[in-house]
């Protein structure tokens, strides 16, 4: 099939969901374009369709929980109710808590006096909560940790990763490699130098060397945040052994054949143009992308009056002094067209740009969903 044959293609998401294959669902893209709604359809669908599901949001909105029906998301996955299992399948989800996840790692990877330092640790404490590229990081080791769990158990065969939103859909791939090199980098390991220098020769050798660098780094940050973030970075470079590490090893998960990446925009100019670079992005990573999901679409009535005969028909009706009702109608409808216009033009230019990205076109809705009944419609419009 030519690339021009392929413009248009349509994204197969039952077949995407259905393939056993299919082990990481992600979906991607700039903040509110409908990533959680999306991923949690996604989710339902998959589960009613036989398969073992969870679904890890990262959204602080808690939509995803208002949707299913839950009280709330925690850290802990939670089985969904009133989900139709006839088919064998489970849906369980969770919502990411960063620092908890965090504390967590430290916890399984240290002792429990080493544990207790770092987690009193002031530096640690504000890294955990509020670092930029934590909650990315975090994501990340999560998303690892299901996995790693449905290999062990047969917990789940698939799961569906709602990213976080980003002033950027780059941000999720970008953040946690940014915080691994900054946690593993020379500069964090030069300070926690004289932490672990061994002899007292070496020591003042080293001091020389770095006085006027701790000199300054105090008059700005103060001596006793100094000390913390040598403190903190001591006693975890005794524990991780290196959080690139950690990060490329989720990045393989990633690249892996059983991933299915989900970029998520709406018919907008910026969306699309986040979901371009994303695209992109990806094909240099060699990541797998399966598709793109166009979110609130306003459909076009091949059937319906255009713009332009609608608005011909409400000036004739205002110069009759007709029917006022039918002449704002007939406003609104033109509107509506013109609306939907647009965005066939926007989008277009996308699907010109990447003939070979399947895409699949959900409807815009009336109202957000808040339910699984208006959950299973969004899926019922993924499948088509």
């Amino acid at each position: 099939m030519t690339p021009r044959e392929r413009v248009g293609a349509v994204l197969d998401v039952d077949a995407l969901l259905a393939d056993p294959g299919t082990r990481i669902v992600v979906c991607c893209g700039s903040g509110g374009v409908g990533k959680t709604t999306t991923a949690a359809a996604l989710g339902l669908r998959a589960a009613e369709q036989g398969r073992r599901v969870v679904v890890l949001t990262i959204d602080p909105a808690r939509r995803l929980a208002q949707s299913m029906g839950l009280v709330e998301l925690d850290n802990t996955p939670r089985e969904v109710a009133g989900v139709d299992l006839s088919a064998g399948g489970r849906l369980d989800a969770m919502m990411l808590d960063m620092k908890r996840t965090f504390d967590e790692i430290v916890v399984a990877h240290s002792t429990p006096d080493k544990a207790e330092q770092i987690l009193a640790n002031p530096f640690y404490q504000a890294l955990s909560s509020s670092f930029a590229g934590t909650q990315e990081y975090m994501a990340m080791e999560k998303l690892g940790q299901l996995r790693a769990q449905a290999d062990r158990d047969g917990s789940w065969d698939l799961v569906v990763v709602d990213t976080p939103p980003s002033r950027s859909a780059l941000d999720f791939l970008d953040a946690p490699a940014r915080l691994g090199s900054f946690l593993d980098g020379r500069f964090i390991r030069l300070l926690s130098a004289p932490a672990k220098a061994g002899g007292r020769a070496y020591l003042r050798a080293f001091s020389a060397g770095m006085t006027a660098v701790t000199g300054a780094l105090t008059k700005v940050i103060g001596a006793q945040v100094l000390k913390d973030v040598q403190t903190f970075v001591v006693a975890l470079d005794s524990m991780f052994g290196g959080f690139r590490e950690r990060a490329d090893a989720t990045y393989k998960l990633l690249q892996d054949d059983g991933t299915a990446f989900l970029v998520v925009a709406a018919p907008e100019r910026d969306a699309l143009r986040e979901a371009a670079y994303f695209v992109e992005r990806l094909a240099r990573d060699d990541m797998p992308l399966a598709g793109l999901v166009l979110n609130r679409v306003h459909d076009l009535d091949p059937s319906a009056p255009s713009a332009e005969r609608a608005l011909a028909a409400a000036e004739t009706l205002a110069e009759q002094t007709g029917n006022p009702l039918t002449e704002q109608l007939l406003r609104l409808h033109a509107e509506r067209v013109r609306v939907a216009e647009r965005e066939v033009l926007i989008t277009e230019r996308f699907t010109g740009a990447h003939r070979l990205v399947p895409v699949r076109r959900v409807r815009a809705r009336a109202q957000d969903v808040h339910d699984l009944p208006g959950l299973r419609e969004i899926g019922a419009d993924l499948a088509g």
